[in-house]
C-alpha cells in the first residue's frame, strides 16, 4: 500500500510563515512522499527479480532512508504547529518529564533554540527514549543521519533553508521565533503520551 500525502492546507495563514513559503514546504513533503513510494515499487521489483547483490539495490536501498525520513520528519514538524500556538498542559507527563530533565521549561527552550540557531542545515528533534525513560535535544544533519536508535520523536523543529530562508533570508532566529509562536504543544504531548 502507497504513502498517502497528507493535507496540512489548514496551515495556510499561520502567522510568522508566508502562504508561499508554506505551499512550497508542503510541495517539497510531497516530492518526499512521491519519492519513498517510488523507491519501494522499484526495490520491490529488484527483490523480485534477485537483483539484491546489485549496485542498483544497495544505493536505492541506502537512498529510501533518506526520501522515507524526509516523508516522516516533515509529516511530524507540520502536526507540531498551529495557527497560534497551543500551550503546554503543565499538568502533563511531558511537562513534568521536561521539568525532571532540564529544569525549567525556559532551560529545555534555551537548549532547543540554541540547537536550531547553529550553522548548518537539519533537525532539531525532542526525542524519547523509552527505554531509560529520558528525554534528549538533538540535531539531526541529514533526514537519514543522526537518530537516536528506539527513541520516539516528541518535537520537530525543521531547519533547512527551506524551512525559512524565502521570509527570513539569513535571519533564522526569526524563524525559530516564529516557530515557537506556533507550536503546538498538545500535539506533542500527546505523542509522549503515546509512548
Amino acid at each position: 500500500m502507497a504513502y498517502q500525502v497528507k493535507n496540512f492546507e489548514h496551515l495556510i495563514g499561520i502567522e510568522g510563515l508566508s502562504d508561499t513559503l508554506l505551499k512550497n514546504h508542503f510541495t517539497l513533503y510531497q516530492g518526499y512522499v512521491n519519492n519513498t513510494n517510488r523507491l519501494n515499487d522499484i526495490l520491490v521489483a529488484l527483490e523480485r527479480e534477485g537483483k539484491f547483490g546489485t549496485p542498483e539495490f544497495a544505493e536505492l536501498n541506502r537512498r529510501f532512508g533518506w526520501e522515507f525520513n524526509g516523508m516522516r520528519l516533515h509529516e511530524l514538524y507540520f502536526w507540531n504547529i498551529a495557527k497560534g500556538g497551543k500551550p503546554l498542559d503543565h499538568n502533563s507527563e511531558l511537562y513534568r518529564k521536561m521539568l525532571y530533565e532540564w529544569s525549567s521549561l525556559e532551560h529545555w527552550e534555551k537548549d532547543f533554540r540554541g540547537m536550531g540557531a547553529m550553522r548548518g542545515i537539519g533537525w532539531i528533534v525532542l526525542y524519547y527514549d523509552q527505554k531509560d525513560d529520558r528525554l534528549f535535544n538533538v540535531w539531526i544533519n541529514e533526514h537519514d543521519v543522526g537518530h537516536l536508535s528506539g527513541c520516539i520523536p516528541i518535537l520537530v523543529m525543521d531547519v533547512f533553508e527551506h524551512a525559512y530562508m524565502l521570509d527570513y533570508g539569513l535571519k533564522k532566529a526569526d524563524y525559530i521565533e516564529a516557530f515557537f509562536k506556533n507550536l503546538d504543544w498538545k500535539s506533542c504531548a500527546e505523542r509522549f503520551d503515546k509512548k
